[in-house]
């Protein structure tokens, strides 16, 4: 019997030290972060590097998964990238913070379904904390909130996981819509959902105004009961990577 995600264990503690925890200023361009997180990823599994949580925010931009149609892609408004990562059609851009986790499941626990089950209780967490209600579901991809306001059964996406394992170290991770423009998913079918019943939305949309910082904070507290400690480092001021760049495989689906 397969469990549903919902049914899965919660939590992959490591039980060899901190996961180091890092957050960019600026925009980081796409190119440059997932060959700096591919880099990372291959020293992570040789054992060179420590596992790294990386929050980012990239310019306006497309993004393909393996699972991609052309069809998904309704207005090439921005540049527009395949990717390795499991899933369809996203969109990436000022507003939303992207969290890219490179950690080994080969000390964690080799279980990419519970470690993306485990993820998205990590972003329902930190929803929470704003008073949101975020809700998986097994038949859609992505952390959802329920839009009674615009109809029955209407409900909106805001946060996307999708991710990549490579010699059991994952790459890539999920994006919480905090304050993006809205308007910028209309060139694409976000994750493959057409149904007008369901749409996207972030917590600005919803009438939560933080800060980035305010997120960054509240992701860095719900992080550690799930997967233990993480060391602050002091974020990259370049439109790159991290300050320290090392010198490739499944994928799971965008949610």
């Amino acid at each position: 019997m397969v469990n549903t995600r919902s049914e899965l264990k919660i939590g992959l503690l490591s039980p060899s030290g901190s996961a180091e925890w890092r957050a960019s200023n600026g925009l980081v361009e796409y190119r440059n972060a997932v060959a700096f997180m591919e880099a990372r990823s291959a020293a992570i599994a040789a054992g060179r590097e420590p596992e790294l949580v990386w929050l980012v925010e990239h310019p306006p931009l497309y993004t393909a998964g393996t699972s991609a149609h052309a069809g998904e892609l309704l207005d090439a408004r921005f540049p527009v990238f395949e990717t390795g990562r499991g899933g369809q059609m996203t969109y990436h851009g000022p507003g939303q913070r992207v969290v890219y986790v490179m950690l080994d499941l080969k000390q964690r626990g080799p279980d990419v379904r519970r470690f993306v089950a485990t993820l998205e209780e990590w972003i329902i967490r930190t929803l929470a904390a704003f008073n949101v209600g975020g809700e998986r579901r097994e038949d859609r991809v992505g952390v959802w909130v329920r839009r009674p306001e615009k109809g029955e059964g209407f409900e909106d996406k805001i946060a996307a996981i999708g991710i990549r394992v490579t010699q059991w170290v994952t790459l890539h991770g999920m994006a919480l819509n905090v304050a993006p423009d809205l308007s910028h998913f209309s060139g694409i079918v976000p994750c493959g959902v057409s149904e007008q019943r369901y749409g996207v939305t972030s917590l600005a949309d919803l009438g939560i105004a933080v800060s980035m910082a305010d997120v960054d904070r509240i992701l860095r507290r719900e992080f550690e009961p799930l997967f233990g400690p993480a060391d602050q480092t002091v974020g990259s001021t370049e439109n790159a990577s991290p300050d320290r760049p090392s010198a490739s495989s499944s994928s799971a689906p965008s949610r």
